[in-house]
């Protein structure tokens, strides 16, 4: 966003000259008036005011690398290569390079857009500029590939843990990895294997959605809703979520590296939003009743049949009309 320098000054919500601003930006005027331009076309609303200058009519919450930085605990700081970008293709494909070109820390990259945001199954990842987060991290862990059996209900529970701490309230999830409120879904966890298993390292990229100030999104097709208007009380700020759900999901994987998936089942099956519920797996083929997850993360169906295990990866649950 060519723009940022020029929406930082004007985020205080007051009238600013056109002379004030080039001076503060160090270009001419015509300059400003084209980043104005430019911003307006980035989706800012930006009155122009006769006479006086402008003003910025909407509140905005720019990312910021410093911000987030001053909020990751100190010990986990020096260990990170935090990167925030205006635009990318994709968070996670930016840490897969940043691996490719050799970074030995943990890679960390958030984005103000992304152009083409993935889901889970290659479905598109809706990523407006300015309104959601968007972020990626690389994990290594060390074993066999089994050693991840439960990975990404750990990092529902660790992103569940970071929003209640910061005011949420009801979060639910549903497997094996969307992050749920009762108005809708919220975000979505994405868990990516990188390369062939070398001398027992794992490596996996895990992409983390969340809605933030999101209004509108016209080409979701199922009830969605965002923190700032579930908790319209609260001051949602995208950096302090950032440092939280980092935070939440270095202390997360630590643990599920160290002593494996057993002290996140429980957890996880508090926020089960099938639990309970009538729902359908492999496309309609097996019915049944919620029933939890059992010790390797798979999802439990109370069928007429008995108790069947419904593996992570292979199908997605609905709720049955």
């Amino acid at each position: 966003m060519k723009s940022k320098a020029l929406i930082t000054l004007l985020r205080d919500g007051n009238i600013h000259s056109g002379e004030s601003l080039a001076q503060s930006l160090g270009v001419s005027r015509t300059a400003v008036w084209k980043q104005i331009r430019r911003a307006v076309d980035d989706g800012f609303e930006i009155a122009t005011v006769r006479g006086k200058g402008y003003r910025l009519l909407t509140p905005v919450d720019l990312l910021d690398a410093g911000t987030i930085s001053d909020g990751i605990a100190p010990e986990l700081r020096s260990r990170l290569q935090l990167t925030v970008l205006d635009e990318v293709d994709s968070t996670n494909a930016e840490v897969l390079r940043q691996w490719q070109a050799g970074v030995n820390e943990i890679p960390v990259c958030i984005a103000d857009c992304q152009t083409a945001g993935r889901g889970r199954r290659g479905n598109v990842w809706q990523s407006p500029r300015g309104e959601n987060l968007y972020l990626s991290m690389g994990l290594t862990f060390h074993g066999g590939f089994s050693v991840l059996d439960g990975l990404s209900l750990v990092l529902g529970v660790a992103v569940a843990n970071a929003l209640e701490g910061l005011g949420a309230e009801s979060i639910g999830l549903k497997w094996p990895n969307d992050i749920f409120l009762p108005q809708g879904k919220l975000g979505g966890i994405l868990v990516e294997l990188q390369g062939e298993l070398q001398e027992g390292v794992v490596q996996v990229i895990a992409g983390i959605g969340i809605n933030v100030h999101m209004s509108r999104a016209d080409s979701v097709d199922q009830p969605w809703t965002s923190l700032a208007s579930a908790f319209p009380a609260q001051a949602w700020t995208r950096n302090r979520i950032a440092a939280a759900v980092i935070n939440s999901v270095q202390d997360a994987v630590g643990i599920f590296a160290e002593e494996g998936f057993g002290d996140f089942r429980s957890p996880w099956q508090s926020r089960d939003i099938f639990l309970g519920r009538h729902v359908r797996a492999r496309g309609g083929a097996l019915e049944g009743t919620g029933a939890g997850i059992d010790e390797g993360g798979n999802y439990l169906l109370r069928t007429t049949e008995g108790v069947v295990p419904v593996r992570a990866g292979e199908i997605s649950l609905r709720v049955r009309p």
